[in-house]
């Protein structure tokens, strides 16, 4: 009889859906790479002190252990869990390594199923969780898979105001030379695409989200390939348009949308298809404080990058032949990462924020009748909370070292705008951003955190029942 039960529990295990990919998706220093490590770190810890009460597995006591197992893509490098571990745990704790290309980490969940049938059959089943690292630079870029060259050159010339101007003045006066339809002259493009990525650099240095191709900032192994080395043609209008669209292969214009075709192509859909075509459950990280820190250029910069994002993944109900055929993403997440560098009070308004943010990708995701839920949470809590005495009276305030030299900080960051912010808000600058290292923290105890426990219901609860 037991014999039979093992068999029927593993042929009910191969059935039913035990698989599942996580996108953990975020645009450039939103906290991919802490939540990613502090996620398995709680999940490895469920059996040493991991502070998870809102996630039903472990509050039911069904989650048995979970450990770490071989990836399935030998050519993919593993996640750098490892060193992110001793980074954080370090004297002086630091903040994980930035990633700087794909990597994945696997998962099993052992568990008790709550399931009246499934107990009848299994005394546990497995889940097998693969989590999926990427730079924020490179996600960027999906959008172009559904623009030409000409309708990418025209946004990038749409955004390019305010302090984008001035930032592109060298290598707008360096195309000036360059002549579109002449012949090709590959040492000038290559000089003009260098200016421009040094343009996009100084963007992302001054805040900014939305930057396009986003491997100009973080090459790889392309560094110095004519792929990466072309650049938006600044000057088109109705009476030059139909002469650009229609240049030849050997004009310095047919050069550069001939680059701009083979990276959508090559790069840009490989990455998508090797890695974002498969995914079940998505967690989307957004950083609200830096942008408000930055000013309104930065904020609308990130809301703008983020609406661009979010068209590029595919949504709706899973049922056995989609999952099967085709995949597609049935629960999505946002989450307001870094809420442990606010006052408590300020966590609801941080929340509002961000569904502001994301309205129009929430609405589109919304059509497709998934799944979806707002949070702000801290992947690792790096502040204490507490009340501090002022010549006005008491006022919440947050407890923590300071980034750059480690020194003790008191603040009170200020109030964060529940809605998109107005002009009087960036005018009274009523907002400061500190940003905080690592508490010091006991190697032998799970990482401190806000919300992922909260988290981790929401996306993995419904597979251990």
């Amino acid at each position: 009889m037991k014999r039979l039960q093992n068999e029927i529990g593993s042929l009910v295990n191969r059935g039913m859906d035990r698989h599942l990919r996580l996108a953990v998706t975020g645009l450039s220093r939103s906290g991919k790479t802490a939540f990613i490590t502090a996620f398995v770190n709680q999940l490895l810890n469920i059996n040493n002190g991991a502070r998870l009460p809102l996630f039903s597995a472990v509050r039911e006591e069904r989650l048995l252990g979970v450990k770490r197992i071989p990836q399935k893509d030998f050519g993919i490098p593993r996640f750098t869990y490892d060193e992110g571990l001793a980074s954080l745990y370090g004297t002086p704790p630091s903040w994980p390594t930035p990633t700087r290309g794909v990597s994945e980490i696997q998962l099993a969940l052992r568990f008790r199923s709550n399931d009246s049938l499934l107990r009848h059959f299994t005394n546990h089943s497995t889940l097998y969780l693969e989590i999926v690292d990427y730079p924020g630079e490179w996600l960027l870029d999906l959008p172009m898979l559904e623009q030409s060259y000409l309708d990418w050159s025209h946004q990038m010339n749409s955004v390019r105001q305010g302090e984008r101007a001035e930032w592109a003045k060298p290598w707008l006066e360096l195309c000036k030379k360059c002549d579109p339809l002449g012949p090709i002259d590959e040492n000038m493009l290559a000089a003009i695409a260098e200016e421009y990525s040094n343009y996009l650099i100084r963007c992302k240095q001054e805040g900014l989200h939305f930057i396009q191709p986003g491997r100009f900032v973080l090459p790889g192994e392309l560094a110095g390939a004519p792929v990466l080395q072309f650049f938006p043609w600044p000057e088109i209008d109705a009476k030059n348009q139909a002469k650009l669209a229609q240049a030849d292969k050997k004009t310095n214009f047919g050069m550069l949308r001939a680059r701009y075709n083979y990276y959508c192509q090559h790069i840009v859909k490989g990455f998508y298809k090797d890695h974002f075509m498969k995914f079940d459950r998505q967690i989307v990280l957004v950083d609200c404080l830096q942008p408000l820190n930055n000013g309104p250029q930065a904020f609308n910069d990130m809301r703008l990058a983020l609406t661009q994002l979010m068209q590029s993944f595919h949504y709706g109900q899973r049922t056995v032949l989609r999952r099967l055929f085709s995949p597609c993403i049935d629960k999505l997440m946002f989450a307001a990462s870094k809420a442990d560098h606010i006052t408590p009070d300020q966590h609801a308004n941080l929340v509002s924020l961000l569904q502001q943010l994301v309205h129009e990708a929430w609405q589109n995701a919304a059509f497709e009748g998934i799944s979806m839920d707002c949070v702000g949470l801290a992947s690792v809590q790096a502040t204490d909370s507490g009340i501090v005495e002022t010549p006005n009276g008491k006022v919440p305030a947050l407890k923590g070292s300071r980034l750059e030299d480690g020194e003790p900080l008191t603040v009170y960051p200020g109030e964060v705008p529940a809605k998109l912010p107005e002009p009087k808000f960036w005018q009274q600058q009523g907002f400061h951003f500190d940003e905080f290292r690592p508490k010091p923290m006991s190697v032998d105890s799970p990482l401190p955190h806000i919300r992922l426990d909260a988290v981790m219901e929401f996306l993995l609860g419904d597979k251990l029942r």
